[in-house]
């Protein structure tokens, strides 16, 4: 599963989630989900701790990004996603900001579906994910893609 991650609440709630379904028996038991966090490189404060290997976030004082819906310099449940990307075995990428324009049209093209900057993060970063041998091409992988491009 890869999410756009801004205050780093989505990916928290995405595995509480997946783990109710299981429990209840509406989705079958197994392997919990990895979980691979999406943030724009020019605000990626919760990637920046995953990298460094911490457990806290540092906060980023002035964002830089296009995408300013997930800029959040000081995400109230980034240390909760670090957890989530730790303990399922995903984890966070940021995108380099001249890709998010790149995963918008990329999504458009491929999937007609038109979304905003947060969309164009996520696909950008789940191309770099599959680049790097971190997902694999034949996974079913999921894409959260959160905003319409109307909204920006």
């Amino acid at each position: 599963i890869v999410v756009p991650m801004a205050g780093g609440s989505l990916i928290t709630k995405l595995r509480k989630s997946s783990r109710e379904l299981m429990k209840v028996g509406l989705v079958e038991e197994g392997p919990e989900p990895r979980m691979f966090g999406a943030q724009a490189s020019g605000c990626a404060p919760i990637v920046n701790a995953v990298q460094a290997g911490e457990r806290q976030v540092r906060p980023i004082q002035k964002p830089n990004t296009i995408a300013r819906s997930l800029a959040i310099g000081n995400p109230a449940a980034g240390p909760y996603s670090l957890e989530v990307l730790r303990e399922t075995g995903g984890t966070g990428v940021a995108a380099y900001e001249d890709s998010i324009i790149d995963g918008i049209r990329m999504l458009a093209e491929t999937e007609g579906i038109f979304t905003e900057t947060a969309g164009g993060v996520v696909i950008s970063s789940l191309k770099r994910l599959v680049e790097q041998g971190k997902i694999k091409k034949d996974e079913v992988t999921v894409a959260f893609v959160t905003g319409n491009g109307l909204k920006t």
